[in-house]
This record gives structure tokens, C-alpha cells and sequence, in this order.
């Protein structure tokens, strides 16, 4: 496995260079920013990875003030209270996306997210206290007791709400496969470990967060 700054000028000389590459690379949330997001917008982020996954996402992008609106602006209160009679009703409303196992997941996610607010006080809480050194064990824990939170969307999920995190693209997982810390795509909770120990290695050389390594694998290889 070749040290952080080696990869870093791989990435950078494919980017215009150094300072040019820096300026792309964007900045996790601190856990003060973090736990000061309201619960509903994590459950709108939750819902709008898992209508965007395997669909495309611009239509979801188009459609997302009509979903926002008629979801109620995701109030995780209402959302999980809301019945199979509900759900039905929704599959006929043309201003949404009209899947019903990805409306269903709204609701599943609001009571998931009730449910991590009885334990921290908020559900923001939780991720915002979430240490960065053990963050598949946070991709677990969504896989776990979310709903259709186990794969990239739980990832992409947690970028976009400015969690310190790491995708598993192809790209990313490529530059893994070339430094040797893994021979395939990591799903395994073996393969995993290893992953987040090249990260904290990299992590403790660089100062860098999770957020920087991954986009520097990524461009490293694409």
C-alpha cells in the first residue's frame, strides 16, 4: 500500500495539479453542524437516495419540491405514522415517483429515526458523534435498522448530508484493488475491516479526513 501523499500527486497530476486538485476537494460537516440538522432533513435525504437509486436521478431532482410537499416536508412524526391506506393512496398521485416499497421506506425510515431520537434526544446526534475511524459501522448499523439504506444509497446518503465518509465507487474501490487492500469489491465484513484500516492509515499520515481520501482514490484511478 503506497503512503497518502504518493496517491494524493497520482490524483493531483491527473487533475491540473496540486493546488487546482485542492480546490475540489470539499469539506465534511463538523459534528456541531451536524447535530444541529433538523431530523426531518435526514429522512428527506433518506428518501431522495432511495427514490434516485436505479432511476435517474434528474427526474428526481425535477420532481423533489412536489415529493417534499407531499410527504409533508418529512416531518418524522407524521411519516411514521402514515398507514398502508396512505401509501396506496400516494401510488395514484402524479406529482410523485410512484413506487410503493420506496414509499413504504419513508415511513420505516421515520420510525427508525424516532427511534435513534428516544436514544440520543435527536437523530442527528447519532451521526454527528459517530467516529469517523469506525464509519462502517455505521454503514452496518443503516443496513441493519434502516430501510434500503445497505448499499451506495447509505453512502451516498451520508456524503450528501455532509457526513465524514467514504464512497465505494468503482473508481474508489479500483485504487484499492491497485494498493492491495482488497482483490474485489468489499462487501464481506472482512473486506470491510480492511478498507476502514487503509483509511485510518492514511487518515493518521495525511490529517486528512475520509471525505478527501475517498475523492483522492477515486481520482487517482478516474
Amino acid at each position: 500500500m503506497q503512503d497518502f501523499e504518493t496517491i494524493f500527486q497520482i490524483a493531483a497530476d491527473r487533475k491540473g495539479g496540486p493546488d487546482a486538485f485542492e480546490q475540489t476537494l470539499s469539506e465534511p460537516k463538523t459534528p456541531s453542524e451536524l447535530a444541529a440538522i433538523p431530523d426531518d432533513r435526514w429522512l428527506s435525504m433518506m428518501s431522495k437516495c432511495i427514490f434516485q437509486a436505479g432511476f435517474n436521478w434528474k427526474v428526481v431532482e425535477h420532481k423533489w419540491p412536489d415529493i417534499e410537499d407531499v410527504f409533508g416536508g418529512f416531518d418524522i412524526g407524521r411519516m411514521g405514522f402514515m398507514t398502508d391506506e396512505d401509501i396506496g393512496e400516494h401510488l395514484s398521485n402524479a406529482r410523485i415517483i410512484r413506487h410503493g416499497k420506496k414509499i413504504a421506506a419513508i415511513r420505516d425510515n421515520a420510525r427508525f429515526l424516532g427511534e435513534l431520537a428516544q436514544e440520543k434526544g435527536t437523530a442527528s446526534r447519532v451521526f454527528a458523534e459517530w467516529p469517523a475511524e469506525n464509519y462502517i459501522g455505521l454503514l452496518a448499523m443503516l443496513k441493519k435498522r434502516a430501510t434500503r439504506l445497505g448499499g451506495n444509497s447509505g453512502m451516498y446518503f451520508l456524503r450528501f448530508m455532509g457526513v465524514d465518509s467514504f464512497i465505494l465507487s468503482r473508481d474508489v474501490v479500483a485504487a484499492l484493488m491497485r494498493e492491495n487492500v482488497v482483490d474485489k469489491s468489499p462487501t464481506s465484513k472482512r473486506d470491510l475491516d480492511k478498507v476502514q484500516a487503509a483509511f485510518n492509515d492514511w487518515r493518521k499520515q495525511s490529517g486528512r479526513p475520509l471525505t478527501h481520501i475517498s475523492r483522492v482514490l477515486a481520482c487517482s484511478v478516474g
